[in-house]
Formats: structure tokens, C-alpha cells, sequence
């Protein structure tokens, strides 16, 4: 764990009603250090979108899923470099100066950090798109194929229908 992410763990209070407080809050500073250490390693699909449409997103998009799900759809602009591949051919497709994101499926797999680990025990500055390709395809992004870009309708569990963001 990054030092700016250590914190000291108090005792819990168990004698507290409230279980989400049982294990006492970070002070403000620590909770700032813990949140701008959080922020510095993970992006999220909004923001990648948004980057993305700006036309100078300042990073190259990998998809680190193997050849079927790759092929299943993809982020338009992504580079496929699945996570075995990484030391083979990082070399050969990525410019050291320019920050990569990662991304896999979704919240529930972890390929996006495995190859964030693999690629910045590289040298490459490197984030995590979280949520993945899952998050992509439902906030209604479009998803690109052999037979051409689609999307899907926004699903309003995930973001709000008719607004382009969160607004977060």
C-alpha cells in the first residue's frame, strides 16, 4: 500500500448503533492524502469518454482482454494489448512518455490491474479505467466491432438519462 494511502486503524467501536461507523472515520487529512492517491491510479469511463471526445485525451486507451472479447466489442481507439502480451509488445506499441489506461470487463475482474501492474513495472505511467468495457456499454457509449460502432441504450442505473455526465 502506497504510504499516502496508510492510515492508522483505530480501535472499532462496537458499542456505536451505527455499523458504518463502527470503525471510526479517517481525520481530513488522511482521508485528502487516501482520495488523491486513489485518484492519481483510477479513471472513470465518464472521464475517458470525455477525453476521448476532446481530441488530445492526453493517454492511449488499452483493452487487456484476450481476442474473444476484444472482438466482442471494443472502446473505439483502443489498443488491443491483452495482459500475457504486455512485456512481449509493449515496447513495440507504446511511446514511454505517454500515460496508458487500462481497462477489462468491469467491476468484477481484475485484468485492468493486473496489467496497470504489469505495464508500470515496465516504466509506463499507468491508470485504471474502472468499471471497464461493462460500464462503457451501459452508460450508452459506443462499442466497435468487425462489423462496425454500435451502442446500446443508456441503462439509468448507471448514469442519468438524457445528460451527457453525472455532473459529479
Amino acid at each position: 500500500m502506497p504510504a499516502a494511502m496508510a492510515r492508522t486503524v483505530l480501535p472499532m467501536n462496537i458499542t456505536s448503533a451505527s455499523i458504518a461507523l463502527q470503525v471510526p472515520p479517517a481525520a481530513p487529512a488522511e482521508a485528502a492524502a487516501f482520495f488523491s492517491a486513489l485518484m492519481s491510479f483510477q479513471t472513470d469511463v465518464s472521464d475517458v469518454r470525455a477525453s476521448l471526445q476532446s481530441g488530445d485525451p492526453g493517454f492511449v486507451l488499452i483493452d487487456s482482454r484476450g481476442t474473444a472479447g476484444w472482438e466482442q466489442g471494443h472502446v473505439p481507439g483502443a489498443v488491443h494489448l491483452p495482459t500475457a502480451d504486455i512485456p512481449a509488445r509493449a515496447a513495440g506499441l507504446l511511446d514511454p512518455a505517454v500515460l496508458v489506461i487500462t481497462y477489462c470487463w468491469g467491476p468484477g475482474c481484475n485484468g485492468a490491474a493486473r496489467s496497470a501492474l504489469a505495464l508500470s513495472q515496465l516504466g509506463y505511467r499507468v491508470k485504471e479505467m474502472i468499471g471497464g468495457i461493462e460500464y462503457w456499454i451501459r452508460e450508452g457509449f459506443p462499442v466497435e466491432t468487425a462489423s462496425g460502432t454500435g451502442q446500446r441504450e443508456l441503462d439509468p442505473l448507471t448514469a442519468p438519462v438524457g445528460s451527457v455526465s453525472c455532473a459529479c
